[in-house]
């Protein structure tokens, strides 16, 4: 459902290559700022990725770089042009979080640490209409409708037999306990997770209130890593107005050392069924 360079990833790979440019040059963001009049915050939001580049954008930089290679400035502008192509989760018009679902749409796999409800990817309609309906207590019907749809739709990445998303969850116990919905929603929510667990590429593992302090005790993150290895790894730190996005190697290896130690002091696959499947038992006899 996704081409294999959507646009997001292809907006990151022309922020590194613009980046590359102006540390050749020696100049940092500021000074290219002050010679384009632009803000500094521009020049670092299309250097991330962060923000749709134009051709002009491109032209302007490559002038500030000195870039005498006509053939480079063109493939350049080409990559501006194929970056403003839009997803499918444009369709849905603003989505705060689309940076995210183009970077997932892109990704080989997913590490999922929550310390609160279920992840995205395994969530039932119903559930995810129940948390989404709760996190945002102002928004409209319409809204909740629009954004549950989206979540839904991103559930395709998991049960895509060609390009199969590698989805790795560490879920705390408190998740489970925490009933979204209804009893009859988490039932079924439970019974929806051990299913998807079972899937050859899903891997789903309980993190016990009985291992106490741990190292994602500061609260949830994920780690996307992509098939190609000129796509650095992302760490997505999920925020109330505005999320977090880290890519500097030392960042994303220390998000990934945590990760390994919390894989290690989570229940192992089958005991996380079990469990899982125990708990989903409770809420169907009400």
């Amino acid at each position: 459902m996704a081409s294999s360079v959507n646009p997001t990833v292809r907006r990151r790979r022309l922020g590194q290559e613009l980046r590359k440019l102006r540390e050749g040059k020696g100049m940092t963001a500021e000074q290219v700022a002050e010679r384009l009049l632009v803000s500094q915050s521009k020049i670092s939001r299309l250097e991330n990725g962060r923000r749709s580049i134009s051709q002009r954008d491109v032209r302007d930089l490559c002038g500030v770089y000195e870039v005498e290679d006509e053939a480079m400035v063109n493939s350049l502008m080409q990559m501006a042009k194929d970056s403003r192509q839009q997803g499918w989760w444009h369709a849905f018009g603003d989505i705060p979080y689309s940076v995210y679902i183009g970077l997932e749409e892109a990704a080989e796999s997913l590490r999922v640490y929550e310390p609160q409800i279920i992840p995205g990817l395994p969530q039932t309609r119903a559930y995810a209409a129940s948390v989404i309906s709760g996190a945002l207590p102002e928004s409209t019907p319409a809204d909740i409708e629009k954004r549950t749809t989206v979540r839904v739709h991103r559930q395709a990445r998991i049960h895509d037999d060609e390009r199969p998303l590698r989805l790795w969850a560490v879920i705390d116990e408190a998740a489970l306990h925490r009933v979204v919905g209804s009893r009859q929603v988490m039932a079924e929510q439970l019974e929806h997770l051990v299913t998807a667990s079972q899937l050859p590429h899903v891997t789903v593992q309980v993190l016990p209130f009985a291992t106490g302090a741990h190292p994602g005790i500061s609260g949830q993150y994920s780690i996307l890593e992509f098939p190609d290895t000129s796509d650095s790894s992302v760490v997505y730190i999920e925020g109330v107005t505005s999320d977090l996005y880290l890519e500097k190697g030392p960042d994303v290896s220390k998000y990934s050392y945590m990760y390994e130690h919390l894989r290690a002091q989570a229940l192992g696959v089958e005991q996380t069924r079990e469990f899982v499947a125990d708990i989903a038992k409770g809420y169907a006899r009400g």
